[in-house]
């Protein structure tokens, strides 16, 4: 008889590890409480066709994504492109697509922009991530590059990002960031990002097809409630397995496990603290601009970025222009609870000052999706707080985008992990390693 797993999330890495589950040759149930799976790359339509709720495109150094890809036959899927940048900054809208723009920036002077050029250097250069894990992003950045950058560029960025949590967040994070995007720029400096052909949807469409292949079952709509050694639980069944991998955020891990594991294990767990989401997507007649990604370093204003997918995807395709508008906030904030309406109000007065040319009629529909586990704060010995793989459970094993380290979250980085850690479970269960 097979062994069998049972994964809780149907996000990538639960999705990735129940395909290289099923191809070890292991009966395998996934358990998701959304309707649809995808986890925080998950879709809903606009313009008829799929479109993330949460925005998202990979960097050209994400090799994980770009071998899962390939392994499932979809490579001709994966379209390569230009990512323009900018900063909003005192009132105006300044490009920093090129190295070009950066020495352009006014906002510096001469040698602060120098400064602010060498930190990608510097960045790219440290090769050892331990020696940042002592040190908050503001100290690296103020002894890296100076007062003056820093409050111009990096601490209205963090603020907008962390916000009141901003000066506890460990360099650790940022050296990763910089790396992350410098590392996909071309020989002219531009940045080249990547986007699957049919969205981030059709990518899921792909995994679970191949999971089914192969005998698996992928169950939306299905909240586990209970994960212990003999499997998981969910309000309406049982599933007995011989291993549990739990994919979800720590704190719901942890609720999960509440009957299975002590008290300090669980507040450890619970240790990790994060931030939730609000992302406005706007559906419009026209464009703001010609930018993809404009950063907010503005203090006045909520939002941490304007994305204005349809200046890095085709515009055809969605028969409308696609922005998004990203706050990042603690889910005690009122913001965080307001309805759709009060909400989408409330940023596009934001949105007029940044872009006066828009109108409310410019507006076709647009949705409002929320995420209470958007972004784990990370901070100083970080490293010393993370939880390993195995729980304490025999057999339950923990694989969370706040276990992603020293780089921060992201889907190649799912697919990363779900795929080592089904490695893990299927040498335990079967001891032969998955075929190549």
């Amino acid at each position: 008889m097979r062994s069998s797993v049972v994964v809780i999330g149907a996000g990538f890495t639960g999705l990735c590890a129940a395909w290289e589950l099923t191809r070890a040759g292991l009966a395998v149930t996934v358990l998701e409480a959304s309707s649809t799976p995808g986890g925080l790359a998950g879709s809903f339509e606009a313009g008829g066709v799929a479109l993330e709720k949460f925005y998202h495109h990979w960097f050209t150094s994400d090799t994980a994504i770009d071998e899962l890809a390939g392994d499932l036959g979809v490579s001709e899927h994966v379209r390569s492109h230009e990512g323009r940048t900018g900063m909003y900054f005192a009132n105006a809208l300044y490009r920093l697509t090129t190295p070009l723009d950066l020495l352009r920036f006014a906002p510096l002077s001469p040698v602060d922009r120098l400064r602010l050029g060498w930190l990608a250097i510097h960045a790219r250069a440290l090769r050892d991530w331990r020696v940042l894990e002592g040190m908050t992003a503001q100290q690296w950045l103020l002894e890296t590059c100076g007062r003056r950058v820093y409050d111009v560029v990096w601490a209205p960025l963090l603020r907008a990002k962390f916000g009141a949590w901003a000066d506890r967040v460990c360099a650790v994070w940022m050296w990763n960031k910089l790396v992350l995007r410098g590392g996909s720029r071309d020989r002219r400096g531009h940045e080249r990002l990547r986007y699957f052909e049919g969205g981030f949807a059709a990518l899921v469409d792909a995994l679970v097809a191949a999971i089914e292949r192969q005998g698996g079952r992928v169950i939306c709509g299905e909240p586990a409630t209970r994960a212990d050694a003999f499997g998981a639980s969910s309000a309406n069944a049982r599933y007995d397995a011989d291993a549990t991998l739990i994919t979800t955020a720590l704190p719901v891990a942890a609720a999960l496990l509440r009957e299975s594991t002590s008290e300090e294990y669980r507040r450890r767990l619970e240790r990790i603290n994060y931030l939730g989401n609000v992302c406005l997507v706007l559906e419009l007649d026209r464009s703001l601009g010609d930018l993809y990604w404009i950063n907010i370093s503005d203090p006045s204003f909520p939002f941490t970025a304007v994305i204005e997918h349809t200046n890095f995807q085709p515009v055809d395709r969605y028969g409308a222009h696609i922005v998004y508008v990203s706050r990042y906030l603690a889910v005690t904030d009122p913001a965080y609870a307001m309805d759709d309406v009060t909400y989408c109000d409330e940023a596009f007065a934001h949105l007029q000052r940044m872009f006066p040319q828009l109108e409310r009629a410019f507006v076709r529909a647009y949705h409002v999706w929320r995420e209470p586990y958007a972004q784990p704060l990370i901070e100083c010995g970080y490293s010393q707080m993370l939880p390993d793989e195995q729980t304490p459970v025999p057999n339950v094993y923990l694989a969370s985008m706040a276990q992603i380290y020293p780089e921060d979250r992201g889907t190649n980085y799912a697919v990363r992990a779900g795929r080592a850690v089904a490695q893990r479970i299927a040498l335990q269960l079967t001891r032969e390693p998955i075929r190549a």
